[in-house]
């Protein structure tokens, strides 16, 4: 457990051995879904961590994306008091955003950051979205980011509220309004004073505006590069990312 600067604790995992990254998840991630590629790297010292509501972390209120960047900023401060950083989805936004607001990270790599305001054709954000995940039950906000925000169909969401996994995504749905709030408008924030290096992954097999958003992403950038990985989805294999990651962390 690391402590945040509003006092608020962090439950941190690490693996391996070698120069630290910290892997920041994305929506309904745990330490636990990024501890899956943490633990195929190789040659890295890798952090993974509840971000706050998740998991076994602390859930101070009011909520602030600031403080997710001060959650990011204690376990890199865990880490040595730098790191390279990998963000993965709404994750990958919120790596963005703190290493814009000056934490020691020398190197991000970014799967997927969903900047659907950056191309003219990728899928709206559904009607009244942030209002309705305000007001909404855990299970109901599950049910709209599933349906509305990642298209699921009706028969495909009945069938996961039969499965195993289910609670524990709904005991992670609170959260989801703190990944809207990082996302804000999802166009692409001012970056073009970032010098630091920044790999920009992307599924081959992923919807063609996933591509778009990550190639107008790279050329906002100074100093970044595009990587496809050749029949990755948004639901990446982890050990195919682990192998990007350690491809781009060990140069």
């Amino acid at each position: 457990m690391v402590t945040s600067k509003d006092g608020t604790t962090i439950a941190v995992g690490r693996v391996g051995d070698g120069p630290a990254v910290v892997c920041v998840g994305g929506g309904l991630n745990d330490r636990h879904s990024t501890g899956w590629v943490a633990a195929k790297m190789t040659g890295l010292t890798v952090y993974s961590y509840d971000r706050r509501g998740r998991g076994d972390s602390g859930d101070t209120q009011p909520y602030g994306v600031d403080r997710e960047v001060e959650d990011l900023a204690a376990v890199i401060d865990e880490a040595g008091g730098t790191a390279m950083v990998h963000g993965m989805s709404a994750g990958a936004v919120l790596a963005l955003r703190a290493a814009l607001a000056g934490l020691p990270i020398t190197h991000l790599a970014l799967f997927e950051p969903p900047f659907t305001g950056a191309v003219p054709d990728a899928p709206p954000k559904p009607a009244n979205y942030t209002e309705r995940l305000a007001k909404a039950a855990p299970a109901e906000a599950l049910e709209l980011f599933l349906t509305e925000a990642m298209g699921m169909p009706a028969a495909a969401l009945d069938g996961m509220r039969q499965s195993p996994v289910w609670a524990a995504l709904v005991a992670l749905a609170p959260t989801l309004r703190y990944d809207d709030a990082v996302m804000g408008d999802a166009t692409i924030p001012p970056v073009a004073a970032l010098t630091i290096p920044v790999t920009v992954l992307v599924g081959g097999a992923s919807p063609s505006w996933m591509k778009r958003a990550g190639e107008a992403l790279t050329a906002a950038l100074p100093n970044s590069d595009l990587r496809e990985l050749p029949g990755q989805t948004h639901d990446v294999d982890p050990a195919v990312l682990a192998e990007a990651l350690n491809d781009t962390f060990r140069q």
